[in-house]
């Protein structure tokens, strides 16, 4: 099981083997990476996924040139995001320290530092659900996040306190490689 997480999983959906996600897949997916902590248990991150032509070409705008093909041609990509009012939520998700929710009212620069580290690690908790169930995945940060962000020509994030941190694409493929040649250059960065 964990080297199908960490070494064999590819990081991007790259080869033609694409199976459509279900959304049985998808709830799997969210169950599995819903209980992984976080501060607080702030669970701060936000999903939203897009699976259809429609919802891709919308996207398509803010995408870098060299993740367009990835993302059009995956069967699902997910916008994670984080919330910026996710301590509303503290009174139920941390409900040992009942002022826990105001600590983060008063303080907008905690708020924020808080969701982008909580949510960023909330999303490597999504890529490892992803590949324990079988999906080849991988982050993709090549983005405008101001075009995803601004409600008014997409509006994806529904309201005005989420921010997209960063989008990872799924692909069923069965396909289980290191790299391209079989290689692994990671193991020069490391000592």
């Amino acid at each position: 099981m964990l080297a199908s997480i960490f070494c064999f999983a590819m990081r991007a959906p790259t080869d033609g083997r694409k199976r459509p996600v279900s959304d049985e897949t998808l709830r799997q997916l969210y169950d599995l990476l819903r209980w992984a902590p976080t501060s607080a248990n702030c669970n701060p991150m936000r999903i939203v996924f897009l699976r259809t032509k429609e919802g891709k070409a919308r996207l398509r705008p803010a995408l870098a040139p060299g993740d367009v093909d990835k993302v059009m041609s995956a069967p699902v990509t997910a916008i994670v995001a984080y919330d910026l009012n996710f301590y509303e939520k503290l009174p139920l998700l941390f409900p040992h320290n009942a002022g826990m929710r105001d600590h983060f009212a008063h303080s907008p620069e905690l708020v924020e530092t808080t969701a982008k580290r909580n949510s960023s690690l909330q999303g490597a908790y999504l890529i490892l659900a992803a590949r324990a169930l079988g999906l080849d995945c991988g982050p993709m940060s090549g983005f405008d996040n101001a075009k995803v962000d601004d409600p008014k020509p997409v509006n994806w994030l529904s309201t005005g306190c989420w921010r997209t941190s960063w989008q990872p694409s799924y692909n069923c493929s069965g396909h289980r490689s290191r790299s391209p040649d079989g290689s692994d250059a990671r193991t020069q960065t490391t000592r």
